[in-house]
C-alpha cells in the first residue's frame, strides 16, 4: 500500500477516489459525493440501520389503494381499488400490460408516490407515516436504469451508493467486491459505467439493489430492453439470490409472460388499475383449461378419426396430415380433444384393440398468454370485473 503526503494510505486500485477505506479519525464524505443530483437524495435516508420490529405475517399489504393523476380535460385514474397481500418469502409478479399501473403501484410500495386513497404497508410499516423505515429494509431495480455518474468505475459507483446506505470505511469497499464477483462483473470492476453494456449496466445496477441486503426487492421490468442471454443471466443471479435467504421476498412487475411463468410462486394479472386475477403459474393455466388437449401420433389409424370421436369422453378427434418418417412408413397424427384427463385411457384401450402403435403423445398446455388474453379481452369489454383468486 503506497502513501500520500501526509502520510495517508492510498489503495492505486481506486485512482479517481483517492484513499482506500479512511481511518476513523480521518472519516469524512468525498466532496464530489456531497454534489449528488436532486433525484438521488432520497437514497440518503436508505440507510440500513437496525429496524427493530417483529416480522408480520405479510410483506406487503394493500388496501383499497387508489391513485389518480391530475391532467386534462380529465383526470387519469392509475389504480383503482388495489387490494393485495404477499407473504414474506414469495417471489410475486405483477403481470399486465404498459400502463396497467404496475409502476405506480411499486412506486407507492417504495415511498417515492403517496396513494389518492387507501392504505399500503411494507412489513407493517405504512408507507404515509414510516417512509424511512420502509427505505432502510427495501430495494428496487428498475429496467434501463441510469442511476449514478458514467465518469466513474463500476466499483467507484457502487461505493458511492454503499455511502447512501450507511456502509462506511472497509465494510462498503468489502460489499462492493462480493456483489461484483457474485454478479459476474469483476473484469469489468475498473471499467467506466459509461462504457458498459446494456447487460454489464443492468447487473450493475442489480448489484446496487442488494448492497444494503434489503428484506425486500422491487424489479420493475428488470430486464427490459436486453437480449436473450443477458436477461437469462440477470434472472439467474435473481434467483440465486432469493434462495440464499428464504424469506427474501421479491416483486416483479413485467410485460414478458414466459418469465413470469419461470419467476414467480404468484402473480397477479393488472390491467387498467385493478387486478383481475390472482394465484400460481399453474393456478392461473387451470383457469382457462376447460379440457384436455393432445396430440397422437400413431402408425395406422383403422377406422378414421371417426371412430374415436365416438368414445364416451372425447370431445372431438380429427386427423393433422400424415408424413412418411424415416422408414417411409406412413403415420397418423390426430388432434384430440378430452372432457378430462381419465378418457384418455378409453382412446388408448381402443388403438390397442385395433392394432395401432402410438409413437408419439403430447399433451398442449395453456400459458399465461391465454390467461392473460381471456381476462383482459373481458375486462375491456366490462365496466367493473371483480378479481379472482384462484385457489391453490
Amino acid at each position: 500500500m503506497d502513501r500520500d503526503r501526509a502520510g495517508r494510505d492510498v489503495d492505486p486500485a481506486h485512482p479517481r477516489v483517492g484513499r482506500g477505506p479512511p481511518r476513523a479519525d480521518h472519516r469524512r464524505t468525498p466532496a464530489w459525493l456531497c454534489r449528488i443530483r436532486a433525484a438521488d437524495q432520497w437514497l440518503l435516508s436508505t440507510a440500513p440501520t437496525s429496524v427493530t420490529a417483529s416480522i408480520p405475517p405479510f410483506a406487503i399489504e394493500v388496501d383499497a389503494v387508489r391513485r389518480v393523476y391530475a391532467a386534462k380535460p380529465a383526470p387519469v385514474v392509475a389504480l383503482e381499488g388495489i387490494d393485495l397481500r404477499v407473504e414474506p418469502g414469495e417471489f410475486f409478479g405483477l403481470l399486465g400490460p404498459n400502463g396497467a399501473g404496475k409502476t405506480t403501484l411499486i412506486k407507492i410500495l417504495t415511498t417515492l408516490l403517496l396513494p389518492s386513497s387507501g392504505q399500503a404497508r411494507v412489513f407493517g410499516f405504512d408507507v404515509e407515516r414510516d417512509t424511512s423505515k420502509i427505505r432502510r429494509i427495501m430495494n428496487m431495480v428498475a429496467g434501463g436504469e441510469q442511476s449514478g455518474y458514467g465518469i466513474l468505475t463500476v466499483r467507484e459507483q457502487l461505493w458511492m451508493f454503499t455511502q447512501f446506505y450507511g456502509l462506511t470505511g472497509g465494510d462498503g469497499w468489502r460489499r462492493v467486491d462480493e456483489l461484483i464477483e457474485a454478479v459476474g462483473l469483476a473484469e469489468q470492476r475498473l471499467q467506466r459505467v459509461s462504457t458498459l453494456s446494456t447487460g454489464q449496466r443492468q447487473k450493475m445496477n442489480l448489484a446496487r439493489g442488494l448492497l444494503n441486503d434489503p428484506w425486500i426487492l422491487f424489479l420493475d421490468e428488470p430486464t427490459l430492453g436486453l437480449d436473450v442471454s443477458a436477461a437469462r443471466s440477470l434472472r439467474e443471479l435473481i434467483v440465486d439470490w432469493k434462495r440464499a435467504v428464504p424469506g427474501r421476498t421479491i416483486l416483479i412487475t413485467t410485460h414478458y409472460m414466459a418469465e413470469a411463468d419461470e419467476l414467480c410462486d404468484r402473480i397477479a394479472i393488472v390491467d387498467r388499475g385493478r387486478i383481475l386475477a390472482i394465484g400460481s403459474p399453474a393456478d392461473l393455466k387451470r383457469r382457462v383449461q376447460r379440457e384436455s388437449i393432445f396430440r397422437l401420433e400413431l402408425d395406422h389409424l383403422d377406422g378414421g378419426a371417426a371412430s374415436i370421436a365416438s368414445l364416451p369422453g372425447v370431445v372431438s378427434a380429427s386427423e393433422a396430415a400424415a408424413s412418411p418418417d424415416d422408414t417411409a412408413r406412413q403415420t397418423v397424427v390426430m388432434n384430440l380433444v378430452l372432457e378430462d384427463d381419465g378418457a384418455l385411457g378409453q382412446v388408448v384401450g381402443a388403438l390397442a384393440r385395433t392394432g395401432s402403435e402410438i409413437l408419439g403423445l403430447r399433451k398442449s398446455e395453456p400459458t399465461l398468454e391465454d390467461v392473460f388474453v381471456e381476462l383482459v379481452g373481458r375486462g375491456f369489454a366490462e365496466s367493473d370485473v371483480d378479481p379472482v383468486e384462484v385457489p391453490s
